[in-house]
């Protein structure tokens, strides 16, 4: 029984993912059996429109366009945009409208604040049991966290999934965004930024345990546009002094983007339209690719992943990784302290008594201006999700019990799509369609409450996302360069070094292969450090 259910769900992942397969092999025309049987099959389920230019491809585009239809389910297709579009009552939220590019009208009206009142009866925070803080907590809490990461780091138990399937096109860039240069004086992009502090980590771990030699494997999930470029990155970076063998880059899944009306769109007479399926895909590809084989035969028990897009994280952070391991959490988050009652960010609380994250779009003004009941100079609600998560690998070998139990979220975008009056490309000026995404965090409500843990964490020290483009004043590279350079500066003070610059700014880049998190630095002591300065080696 357990072999069938688990044939039925590999069977639906196969359907989810969509990416793909690289086999080497040149696809072959179908039979005319073959192609019958396909075109039934999108036919009962409405989406026939698939095949209109099907008599006028070549043999090359009937081969690649039957390969696509073959990998997707369309009566799957069309229940998860069932489900989507009309999600049970309670769950008809603005989490869509947030990511929607067709938002004419901002304001709320009066029925959807009260809908958000009431629905804000049933949150709470996090009670303190599931919750800690690196702002107020005990030195010798933090002490004993760090050194229980780091000995599970030594004893090479611990690995990084990196989601990395962004393109910087905000940015200017069609390059990966991790491969953007945020302007530090060193020109380090954001992969190498993140890289070198896993080598760090390793040399700390090794010289603490005195172990001969310390893994954390790097898997890199990508989208399709930028596995390739990603690999190359690498490549020609060689690694960023990590070996090959424990840097893997897998692919995430896509989905069909579907019209207005249900359809799923035509990219070109030969190709459907099809995007990533969100962060949340991590879950399915982590099973479709051979990640958690790999992880599993290496011995992994802890999981950290998160975005490629913060220059300030701190990868597989001892402390983090120690904090989740004593809790005994199947998922642990870190969060920063929401600057104020309007920032825009989504919150981890709890919702009808489940660990989740609630948008900001979904909380009324009352509620986010809530203060603590035993801080009035806190908001109640303060707990900033940053999209930092950490895994116990027993819980990802459970994947296949709950991953279909996630839901699909609609994004409203404008889809080029191929019109199929006569074949041209289409570029909507309004939203024409969505795309259907998986949340990464929509697996903690399927958690129970002592399942979970959540860390808050020093903004300045562990979150500066790049988002936007360069000149924005917020999340751009300018505010990632500064608050990589201000962090340096804070780390050469400590240490006992004097700054000086003739800018506002103090500005010290540390490269990470010197200090990991402001540690060994003791070099500088006594030392005047003149900014902009780079510290890329010890003495």
């Amino acid at each position: 029984m357990a072999a069938a259910t688990k044939g039925t769900v590999t069977n639906l992942l196969e359907k989810l993912n969509l990416a793909s397969k690289e086999t080497g092999v040149p696809p072959k025309e179908p039979s005319k059996e073959e192609l019958d049987e396909l075109r039934k099959r999108y036919e009962e389920h409405k989406q026939e429109q698939v095949f209109t230019f099907w008599d006028e491809l070549k043999v090359p585009e009937k081969a690649a366009l039957f390969e696509q239809l073959s990998g997707v389910d369309p009566k799957y297709i069309n229940e998860i945009t069932h489900r989507a579009l009309h999600p049970p009552e309670k769950d008809q939220k603005s989490k869509e409208d947030k990511k929607s590019e067709d938002d004419e009208d901002p304001e709320k009206d009066e029925e959807a604040e009260d809908e958000k009142k009431k629905e804000a009866q049933e949150f709470e925070p996090l009670p303190e049991s599931a919750s800690a803080s690196l702002l107020d907590s005990k030195t010798e809490d933090l002490q004993s966290w760090y050194d229980a990461g780091l000995k599970l780091i030594a004893e090479s138990k611990v690995a990084v999934i990196l989601m990395a399937g962004g393109q910087g096109t905000r940015l200017g860039s069609s390059d990966p965004k991790g491969c953007f240069n945020i302007g530090l004086p060193s020109a380090k992009s954001l992969f190498q930024l993140q890289g070198e502090r896993i080598v760090k980590l390793q040399l700390l771990a090794q010289k603490k345990h005195e172990k001969e030699s310390v893994i954390v494997p790097w898997y890199i999930m990508t989208s399709g546009p930028t596995r390739k470029p990603t690999e190359k990155f690498f490549q020609e970076h060689n690694y960023f002094g990590l070996p090959k063998e424990n840097v893997l880059i897998f692919e995430q899944g896509v989905l069909p983007c579907i019209s207005n009306d249900g359809k799923i769109l035509l990219e070109s007479k030969s190709k459907i339209a099809v995007a990533p399926d969100g962060n949340g895909g991590i879950y399915q590809a982590l099973l479709t690719s051979s990640v958690r084989t790999d992880m599993r035969d290496r011995g992994i028990e802890h999981v950290h992943a998160y975005c490629v897009d913060n220059c300030l994280v701190k990868v597989a952070d001892p402390t983090f990784i120690g904090f989740a391991a004593e809790k005994k959490a199947s998922i642990a988050t870190k969060v920063v302290r929401k600057r104020n009652a309007k920032e825009s960010v989504g919150l981890i609380l709890l919702k009808h008594g489940k660990p989740d994250v609630v948008e900001y779009s979904e909380i009324d003004k009352e509620t986010a201006e809530a203060k603590d009941s035993k801080n009035n100079d806190l908001l109640k609600f303060r707990a900033a999700n940053i999209v930092n998560h950490y895994y116990s690998f027993k819980f990802l070998e459970s994947i296949e019990e709950w991953v279909h139990k996630l839901p699909h979220h609609v994004a409203r975008k404008k889809i080029p799509y191929c019109d199929l009056e006569n074949g041209d490309t289409v570029k909507p000026e309004k939203p024409n369609g969505i795309k259907l995404e998986l949340f990464v965090f929509d697996v903690f409500p399927l958690l129970k409450l002592e399942e979970f843990a959540c860390l808050e964490v020093k903004r300045e020290d562990e979150f500066s996302p790049l988002k936007n483009a360069s000149g924005t004043g917020e999340d751009d590279p300018e505010t990632s360069k500064k608050d990589i350079l201000s962090q340096g500066a804070r780390w050469v003070q400590a240490a006992g070094a004097t700054v000086e610059s003739e800018k506002p700014d103090l500005e010290v880049e540390v490269s990470p292969l010197v200090s990991y998190g402001g540690e060994g630095l003791e070099f500088v002591s006594g030392k005047n450090i003149k900014g902009p300065a780079v510290l890329e080696k010890e003495n």
